[in-house]
């Protein structure tokens, strides 16, 4: 059982979901994200009384007024593999207001995998589908040549997110084959 939530955010209205304990976040996501909804096995049934729901929409209502909290404050369950679960790992580790390239990211995995060299498409495609948007911030990954790619909840407001962090986009560029806006 899942257990849903809709919150009304400066950017559209974000569902939130969680597990049945009401314990532990398994989802946000933006309407019309793509991949909405795709890791959770079930229908989710919607509850606004849920202490989680609430202790969500404060961290958001925070990050939204310009505030930087902290991701360790919420009990964050994303349902993926091993190896998605690793990259969504590491864009927790992502500071406020600073970006990382999918190339990075790669390397890292790489890594800790044990392995000279990992694609960049398959982190790609496991940032893609970060089923916690914003709170993991799947939106601070760019390309190596500073494309504004691969964000699911579309690239405008990908924009919206980092200016809102006050990243500099002076040298990046929205590309022009493969994105949606």
């Amino acid at each position: 059982m899942y257990y849903s939530t809709i919150y009304p955010s400066p950017i559209g209205n974000i569902t939130l979901a969680c597990d049945g304990n009401g314990k532990n976040l398994v989802g946000l996501w933006m309407d019309g994200q793509k991949y909405y909804g795709d890791t959770i096995p079930e229908a989710m049934i919607p509850n606004d009384d849920i202490s989680l729901f609430n202790r969500t929409k404060d961290w958001l209502g925070q990050y939204f007024s310009g505030d930087k909290p902290k991701i360790s404050k919420l009990p964050l369950e994303p349902i993926g593999s091993e190896f998605r679960q690793g990259v969504w790992q590491i864009l927790r580790e992502i500071p406020y207001g600073e970006v990382i390239t999918y190339g990075d990211i790669a390397t890292i995995m790489a890594a800790k995998c044990g392995r000279k060299t990992m694609s960049a498409q398959a982190v790609g495609g496991a940032v893609g589908h970060n089923p916690i948007s914003i709170i993991i911030p799947c939106h601070r990954v760019v390309g190596t040549n500073g494309s504004l790619t691969g964000f699911s909840g579309g690239i405008k407001t990908k924009i919206k997110l980092l200016e809102h962090e006050g990243v500099d986009l002076s040298k990046m560029f929205i590309p022009k084959k493969g994105t949606a806006l």
